[in-house]
This record gives structure tokens, C-alpha cells and sequence, in this order.
């Protein structure tokens, strides 16, 4: 398979889908982004993001049951596929391989 590339946005999206399981959409991933990385997001940068990594494979989406709180309305709730589960680990991999090879004086006490 053709290797995909993720941004940084792309990646933290990914990542927040493959947190959240089965109760991952659009809104919800928008608050744990912002509560997680305490950066502003805003919905459809996440709406943008998140039908590029469907495009791409990574994640899929159905249509979730209506519920009273949203009047009736239906989410499209998101979830991670194997091909995207298996690029953020390689991708944590990669990290975590470049991070050690910082010479000690550029390690980060802590990190």
C-alpha cells in the first residue's frame, strides 16, 4: 500500500478519533482538541480534517442514532480503520527513534 502522509492538524485529529473509540464526532473532537492541546479549533478545520483522512482511509463514518439532546438529529460518528491505526504508529515510532537521537544537550529535562 502507498504510504499517506499527515499533517500535524491531520495527525492530532487522528489521534483524537482513535481516543474517543465509538463517540467521536465532529463537535466532541473539536472540545478535546482544544481541552488536550489548550489551542483554538475551530469546527469546520476539524469537519476539513477529518474528510481528509476518510479520503485517505484512515477513518470511517456511519450516521449514529438520534438522541433527544440534539433534537432528533443524528451524528456522524467517526472511528479509526487498521490502515489508520497502523500509520500513527509508525508515525509514533519515527518520533520517538528521531527524539532519541538528539545529542544529550538537546534533550529536553522531563520530556
Amino acid at each position: 500500500m502507498k504510504r499517506v502522509y499527515l499533517g500535524e492538524f491531520e495527525e492530532l485529529v487522528l489521534l483524537v478519533v482513535a481516543m474517543l473509540e465509538s463517540d467521536a464526532y465532529g463537535v466532541k473532537i473539536t472540545h478535546e482538541i482544544t481541552d488536550q492541546t489548550n489551542r483554538s479549533v475551530r469546527l469546520n478545520q476539524v469537519h476539513a480534517a477529518l474528510h481528509r483522512l476518510e479520503d485517505k482511509g484512515m477513518i470511517n463514518s456511519k450516521m449514529g442514532d438520534p438522541t433527544p439532546q440534539r433534537g432528533g438529529r443524528r451524528k456522524r460518528i467517526f472511528t479509526i480503520t487498521a490502515f489508520g491505526q497502523n500509520t500513527l504508529a509508525e508515525m509514533k515510532t519515527v518520533r520517538a527513534h528521531l527524539w532519541n537521537l538528539l545529542p544529550s544537550s538537546m534533550k529536553i529535562v522531563g520530556g
